[in-house]
Order: C-alpha cells, then sequence, then structure tokens
C-alpha cells in the first residue's frame, strides 16, 4: 500500500487499538490487504459486525462482504467461499453483500488482469481464520475453557469435553470486543480439509439473473432522476461547433440541452497519442425518460470540428502500415545474437506476413451511469472496474474532494477491460451537476461501439531461418503498431520477452508506429488476445516446414525445465509442457481424421496462467468452416476456488475468441466507426458454438485467475487446425471462408 493511501487508512484513529495497528502494519508489509475496522475508543462496532467484512446475526445469519467489483468473472461468489471455508460457516446460511468503494477500509478494489484470486486467496482466507478466533475466544472466555479445547464447524463453537455448544449468532457481540489476532499467529486450514472452496458452488446472484430481478447498473432508480443522453462528435477528437439547441428544448419531455467544451488538450494528446479517458467534448440531452432524450438527439442538427483524424480509415492506415515495412523498425525490442547472419547461414528460411483488427467491447450492458452531484458532494451508482480511479478522474474534472465522493459498485453486464475506462461516470457527473439533479446516462449499442477503446489492430512482418534438423536458430520479426514519440498506444505494444525468445538463440524484435487518434485500451487477456495468435501461428508454420508433428515440436521448442523472464515470477516451461501434454490426451492428438478434417493446437502463459488447447475443424470444399471441438487444458496452480465457476469462465474465453476469429472486425472510415450494432461486430451465434472441453492441471503453484488465460490459444488453435484440414494458411483475421474454398 502507498504511503498516502497508509495515511487514509490511519487518518481518524487518534487511539488506533491492536485492530488499528493490524491495519497499518499488515498494509505497510504487504501481506495482508484487508481492513479491519479500528473499535475501541474511536469507533463502535455496529452489533455481530466483527470486521469490514463479516457480520453475523443473533439467529445465525451470516453476511459477507465482497470488496472487488462484479463483472460476471465470479468475484462476489469467490471471495465469500474464501472467507467462509476458514470461518468454518454455514453456506446456506450466507448471504453475500457488494462492498461500495472505500479505501480507508479495503484494498484493491478493482476487477481486471485476472488478478482477483492470486491478490485475495491467503489474505481472505486470513479474514475468515480471524474471524473464526474471535469466535473460539468469545466461547472459551463464557466457558472458562482453553481456547485450544474448541472447535468450530458449520457456524458452531463446540467444546467437545464438556458437551458445550454456542452458535456463531449467540456469540458475535460478545466477540467483536476482542482484539483481531495478528495473521502471523493464524493457522489456516489444510486443503484436504476443505468443505467450501473446491466444491462447485452456484454464483450468488444467478437466480436473480435468471429472473431478471434488477441488479445492474443500467437497473438503478433515485428519487428526482432524470435521463440523459451524450452526443459526441463521431470523429475522434472532434468537438461542437454549433448545434440547434433551442430547438431540442423545446422537445416533449426535454429538461435541457446544452454543449459540453470537455477538456484540455491533454484528453486529446494521451498515451501513445489516442484519445484519454476523460472528459470528452459533446451535446448533453436531459429528459423525464431516456426515449425523450433519445427522442430529441434523433432531432439534433449539429456542425462538428472534425479535427486532425477525420481522413482516417482501415485503407489509410494499411497503406501506412506497408510504408513502413519497407524501413527499418524505428523501435528496437529485443535484438539478441546475429539474426540476419544466422539467417544467412540457415537450412531454410521461411517468411510470413500478419494482421488483425482493431475489436471492439461490446459489452451486453451498455456504458451507463447513475450520478447526483450536489452541494460539492458527488454519488455514483455504476458498473465500473476500477471504481478508486473513477474517484480520482470525477474529482480532477470536477473539483470535488475525493472524501466527498461516494461510489456503489453495481454488477456490470460485462466489462472484458472496457469498464477500466470510467469515460461514462465523468460524464454522467458533468451533465448531473450542469442540471442539478441526479441523472441516469445510458449509451445507445451505437455510442458504445463507436467510443470504445479498441483492442489495438496490427501489422507483422516476420522471418526465421532453421537448422538442418528443422530447429529454429532466427526469428526476426518487425511490428507495426500504434503510439507516438516512440511509446506505445494502450495495450498495442509487444514484449522483448514474448515467447518464443529464450528459447531461440538470433532474435530480433522491432516496432515502427502509427500516430492516430483512435482510442485504445486492454480487450480481455489484453496484448496476447493478438499476439499469441502471431505467435503460435508462426511456429506451426516452422513446424510443417521442418516436416514435423505441430504438437512435439512445440514440446521440442520448450527444452529444458525452467522459468524463463515474464510477468509474476516467470514463464514455465515445465507448466507449458504440463498443459500441452493434457490437451495431447484429452484430444487423441494424432488419430485418424476424415478427409478435409484437422486438428490445431496452441498454448500460452497469460496473466499468470497457462493453458493449451486443440481445436478440431472441418474446411468443406466452398469454405465453408465447421468447429466440431475444442478442448482445453488449463494450469492456474494447486486450487481452484469455485469448480463451476472456474469452468464458466474458460467456456467464457473460449466463446468470446471464437468471436474474434470469426466475426468481429472494427473499420474506420472519414475517422469514424463504421459498425453501429451487433450486426456489424457480431459475436458468435449458438449454432458457431461447439462443444468444448475443459481440463484443469493442478500444480504446486498459489492460485491464479482465470478471466484470461484460456482465451488467446484458441485463435491460433483454430486456424492452425484449418491449414491442417485444407492446406490454406489464415494470417488475417477474422477469417474469409471464401479464401479456404478450393
Amino acid at each position: 500500500m502507498l504511503p498516502t493511501e497508509l495515511q487514509r487508512v490511519m487518518e481518524g484513529v487518534k487511539h488506533p487499538t491492536r485492530r488499528a495497528v493490524l491495519i497499518a502494519s499488515a498494509a505497510a508489509g504487504g501481506a495482508l490487504m484487508v481492513g479491519w475496522y479500528a473499535v475501541g475508543k474511536d469507533r463502535t462496532a455496529k452489533d455481530g459486525e466483527l470486521n469490514a467484512f463479516v457480520t453475523i446475526a443473533p439467529n445465525n445469519a451470516i453476511t459477507i462482504v465482497a470488496k472487488n467489483p462484479e463483472v460476471g468473472q465470479g468475484a462476489k461468489t469467490a471471495l465469500a467461499m474464501m472467507i467462509a471455508e476458514e470461518l468454518d460457516a454455514d453456506w446456506s446460511h450466507v448471504t453475500i453483500a457488494q462492498a461500495d468503494l472505500d479505501t480507508a477500509v479495503f484494498k484493491g478494489q478493482y476487477a481486471g488482469g485476472s488478478m482477483m484470486t492470486p491478490e485475495n486467496y491467503l489474505p481472505m482466507r486470513q479474514v475468515g481464520a480471524a474471524t473464526r478466533a474471535l469466535l473460539i475466544k468469545a466461547a472459551a472466555k463464557q466457558w472458562g475453557v482453553a481456547e485450544s479445547e474448541c472447535s468450530t464447524d458449520k457456524s458452531v463453537v463446540y467444546h467437545r469435553a464438556s458437551n458445550k455448544s454456542a452458535r456463531y449468532g449467540a456469540l458475535a457481540a460478545a466477540a467483536a470486543r476482542y482484539e483481531a489476532p495478528d495473521p502471523k499467529t493464524l493457522v489456516l486450514k489444510d486443503p484436504k480439509n476443505f468443505k467450501i472452496i473446491g466444491k462447485p458452488t452456484v454464483g450468488i446472484d444467478s437466480a436473480r439473473i435468471v429472473k431478471g430481478t434488477p441488479i445492474y447498473g443500467i437497473d438503478v432508480t433515485v428519487p428526482g432522476m432524470l435521463y440523459a443522453v451524450f452526443q459526441k462528435c463521431p470523429v475522434f477528437g472532434g468537438k461542437v461547433k454549433s448545434a440547434n439547441l433551442d430547438v431540442l428544448k423545446k422537445m416533449a419531455g426535454v429538461k435541457d440541452a446544452f454543449i459540453v467544451e470537455g477538456g484540455s488538450k491533454e484528453v486529446f494528446e494521451a498515451e501513445g497519442g489516442t484519445v484519454s479517458s476523460g472528459l470528452l467534448p459533446g451535446i448533453a440531452i436531459v429528459a423525464t425518460s431516456w426515449w425523450q432524450a433519445d427522442k430529441a438527439r434523433k432531432a439534433l442538427q449539429v456542425v462538428w470540428d472534425e479535427g486532425p483524424y477525420a481522413a482516417t480509415s482501415n485503407e489509410s492506415l494499411a497503406k501506412e502500415a506497408e510504408a513502413l515495412f519497407l524501413k527499418p523498425a524505428t523501435l528496437s525490442l529485443r535484438n539478441t545474437g546475429d539474426t540476419d547472419g544466422a539467417l544467412k547461414t540457415a537450412a531454410k528460411v521461411v517468411e510470413a506476413r500478419y494482421d488483425y483488427p482493431f475489436i471492439a467491447h461490446v459489452t451486453l450492458e451498455p456504458q451507463n451511469c447513475t450520478a447526483h452531484v450536489a452541494n460539492g458532494k458527488a454519488e455514483f451508482w455504476a458498473p465500473t472496474q476500477l471504481p478508486e480511479a473513477a474517484r480520482g478522474l470525477v474529482a480532477h474534472t470536477l473539483g470535488i474532494e475525493l472524501k466527498n465522493i461516494t461510489v456503489h459498485m453495481t454488477r456490470s453486464g460485462g466489462g472484458f477491460g472496457r469498464r477500466l475506462m470510467n469515460d461514462y461516470m465523468v460524464e454522467a457527473a458533468w451533465i448531473s451537476k450542469t442540471v442539478g439533479a441526479p441523472v441516469k446516462l445510458l449509451w445507445s449499442r451505437a455510442d458504445d461501439i463507436g467510443h470504445d477503446f479498441y483492442r489495438p489492430g496490427g501489422w507483422h512482418q516476420i522471418k526465421a531461418g532453421l537448422d538442418k534438423d528443422g530447429k529454429p536458430v532466427a526469428w526476426k520479426q518487425h511490428f507495426v503498431s500504434f503510439g507516438k514519440d516512440k511509446k506505445f498506444a494502450s495495450c498495442a505494444g509487444l514484449s522483448p520477452d514474448s515467447y518464443p525468445a529464450g528459447r531461440i538463440p538470433n532474435v530480433v524484435y522491432g516496432a515502427s508506429l502509427i500516430q492516430t487518434g483512435i482510442p485504445m485500451g486492454p480487450l480481455r487477456a489484453p496484448g496476447e488476445n493478438a499476439l499469441v495468435w502471431v505467435f503460435q501461428s508462426f511456429i506451426d508454420e516452422l513446424a510443417h516446414a521442418a516436416g514435423k508433428d505441430p504438437l512435439t515440436y512445440q514440446l521440442e521448442l520448450l527444452g529444458k525445465d525452467e522459468k524463463l523472464p515474464g510477468r509474476g515470477d516467470g514463464f514455465s516451461t515445465a507448466r507449458s509442457r504440463g498443459v500441452l501434454e493434457k490437451v495431447r490426451q484429452m484430444s487423441g492428438w494424432g488419430r485418424s481424421l476424415p478427409p478435409r478434417t484437422g486438428l490445431g493446437v496452441a498454448f500460452s502463459y497469460c496473466h499468470l496462467g497457462y493453458a493449451a488447447e486443440v481445436a478440431e475443424v472441418s474446411v468443406a470444399k466452398d469454405g465453408a468452416l465447421t468447429i466440431h471441438k475444442i478442448w482445453a487444458a488449463v494450469d492456474v496452480g494447486r486450487q481452484i476456488v469455485n469448480p463451476m465457476g472456474a469452468e464458466n469462465q474458460c467456456q467464457g474465453g473460449i466463446v468470446d475468441a471464437l468471436s474474434h476469429v470469426l466475426n468481429q472486425k472494427i473499420t474506420f472510415a472519414n475517422g469514424r466507426t463504421v459498425q453501429t450494432n451487433f450486426d456489424g461486430h457480431m459475436p458468435v451465434t449458438m449454432h458457431q458454438v461447439p462443444p468444448m472441453e475443459v481440463a484443469f492441471v493442478l500444480s504446486d503453484n498459489n492460485p491464479t485467475g482465470l478471466g484470461e488465460p484460456v482465451m488467446p490459444p484458441v485463435i491460433p488453435a483454430v486456424t492452425n487446425a484449418i491449414f491442417a484440414a485444407c492446406g490454406k494458411r489464415v494470417r488475417s483475421l477474422p477469417i474469409d471462408e471464401k479464401t479456404l474454398a478450393v
């Protein structure tokens, strides 16, 4: 925890008790991401409230607070399971509540990067164990026995020797008066004794989702609320010159219509030269219903200053990329050995070009936020992945102190990285402040697609040299991407450690950058969702050029067991080999297949997780593609918290990847996005989703997340399978089936 955050934790604690010190020492040491309340002279615990996470009522009902936002990844359920396990709670009596943003009590209130499990697995278990210890202490004091003689099970404390027992609800008030134990003294359960962790558990919100019960940001209503739409220039970086606002203000239900000037120059010249997530210029229309506001927008007549990016198109970007390929790369990312020399002496040289498009997030729930800004304070109800950053953005833009901003985190109807950007929240805040009333801002689907922070597109030119045995000895790659002043735009970069670096002696990774105003940002498995397709496809090309089985070739290239540089504690070749061997067994790799049917394989290390996948496809003579099945072997450590949720995450990653490989592509013309709805940027439909089989390879490593790791290998597994089926290489996404025809 940063010093300023630590200061906020301790702010107002004049006479810290053991609990307050626990917050400070644990936060400063980085061992415990939990804010237990300071209880004593400065704060009185509420009845049954044992800490910031657990409340136990007299009737034995337990409420566990989930501190992280829920964007569909199962955070609310999994976090509660971690606490409930060590608490020895009766899961049938557990209710889960969503926390508001509270950085004085909680740490790490965000959803992204598959970090919920690795950051919280130990701390949340410690929360449960500490709460259980307080309950045991209360029971032991009441009975006059040693704490070591007491045990717990299903929300009951037992003293077997005297045949005494007490439900947690009867002990909670007394337990709340004791000091929290030092986390270092806690003895956590042996996983073999788990009763909740590791058991398939239905998501806490699943029944409400099926019934359509309001739980999402889009469902929020507050007293006196108005509805708003916000029309931005369709050209990235454009602003308003004039508009027929007087006409709009006379329309039925319209309360106000006004121009928002937006932020300063840095809004447009942000990281890598792209539009930032600050307040952009536009026209706000506020009405008594969203339908009335949107009807007024349809009557809007506006003259735009389209700015410097009005000529941007797919054709102009591709032309610039082609020109850059004719020159040396302007950025040197990696240069090991003598790559040019090794290419000259190689027994065989293989060359290929790959390109992939921009992609939008298309969360099922479009961006929305309900905001009430008044009297120097702001209150939000929002589906955000990064609530603390949202609070900071609002504070900076509107000049409101952080302490006067409240953020209620609602469930999100999909995030995938889009809700890490909080542009919709600062828009709602600005509109609410201007009209002096609570406002629900709701984007249309066209708004959502036309003003996304897109997964960047890119172009790759690769040349590799093989020795006489088919082993790669040189790899030279020129990557054309996006950015400015030798700085990549958000999520448009390439790591110098990208695999197979570290396994080939002579490697050059270089890049050249195109400056553009197109907004870019993280999308599920950012970076890897495109780069793994490029690298794993080209490795498959090398295997065929060497006359070797692709899966065997992958295993040989991984080589000896070791850790290579990479995110976290490094990239493990042994764990990579483990998932490849497992998926080989699962898929029956090497079996006889019908004509024009093939298997393809790929793997990746992504966001601390390892995944290998095999796809079985067939290609008809007219190019029609059928994906028959996908197998996935996944290693995310020694423990799966919720197997049901974990499998759902893996299946969701596969479905997302199929949308990328089969359907999705954002194109630009005249500085704006061409697509406006799902018909132009289609997720896969039910008939395109094949059977999926997921298996977890348990390894002796700390548990990690599943939101990202399974997605990237799906795309190259499918395209490699296409080559195995019909001999046609897919080097441009999404797949154009006409190119697969005989």
